[in-house]
């Protein structure tokens, strides 16, 4: 079994030292729980309500940055998936999530749908979210609106996924009472149509007068929720992470072996 846990904060746009600190404190908290895996939200080093390119620029970093490395120790072992405003080699922004084991930062992967007013800030990346093999588990990153294309889950699943992290900003959504954020109803159905847990790691706070849904979630590969953010804003979930490389959901029906290509 793999313990998973996601930290839900609340990132200040302009206040980057804050919020690589706060991300710190966090990453070596769910590493003393014993965690395996470590999810952060999106844009977790410098929020997210920008009023200009100029403000995103000013808190963006570069992929490689000394707080991963310093991420990394934290963790103790443990994976860290967490999203940051990148500044590019090319000089563009990037809605970035950078992937870190012990060894430091595996992959990085920059958001290809962008929302709204990302689109005034950053530059959509080009290549498909990296599944990257680790001493957990084969680990799937995405952010956010991303979880929104079928195509991107399923894709993440045929390469061979147990488990999809998604750093996630949603903002608050309103919904007939007692009915969970939308993006959840989202995540679980791909969950569940891939046999393959996923971590959304949300934010919480208000920034700018933005609320936020707050709706951390980490699925089980039956779609189910198995936690949620408790007040403290951490949610924790043991989950056994091979379980889904079974693809069978019944004697005679299988969730990739029974796909069509040819009529899609």
């Amino acid at each position: 079994m793999a313990k998973v846990i996601c930290c839900e904060l609340a990132p200040s746009v302009g206040e980057l030292d804050r919020n690589l600190a706060a991300a710190s404190v966090a990453v070596r908290a769910a590493a003393a729980a014993r965690a395996d895996v470590i999810v952060l939200p999106e844009l977790v080093t410098s929020g997210y309500c920008f009023q200009s390119v100029d403000e995103a620029r000013s808190t963006s970093i570069r992929a490689a940055h000394e707080v991963f490395a310093r991420w990394s120790d934290d963790a103790a072992g443990a994976v860290v998936v967490a999203g940051f405003a990148e500044l590019g080699d090319d000089g563009n922004l990037y809605n970035s999530a950078v992937l870190l084991d012990g060894t430091g930062a595996r992959a990085v992967y920059r958001k290809t749908h962008l929302w709204d007013a990302e689109k005034l800030y950053f530059t959509a990346g080009d290549a498909p979210p990296p599944v990257v093999d680790t001493a957990v588990a084969r680990i799937g990153l995405m952010i956010c609106y991303d979880l929104e294309f079928p195509e991107m889950t399923r894709s993440v699943a045929l390469r061979g996924a147990d488990l999809l992290t998604v750093p996630t900003n949603w903002p608050w959504v309103d919904r007939p009472d007692g009915m969970p954020a939308p993006e959840i109803v989202i995540a679980m159905a791909a969950a569940r149509v891939n046999k393959m847990p996923i971590a959304c790691c949300d934010r919480r706070g208000i920034e700018r007068g933005q609320r936020w849904n707050e709706s951390t979630t980490i699925m089980g590969a039956d779609g189910w929720p198995l936690a949620t953010a408790d007040a403290a804003g951490t949610a924790v979930a043991d989950l056994d992470l091979r379980a889904g490389r079974d693809k069978r959901i019944s004697g005679r029906n299988d969730l990739l072996g029974d796909r069509r290509p040819d009529l899609y």
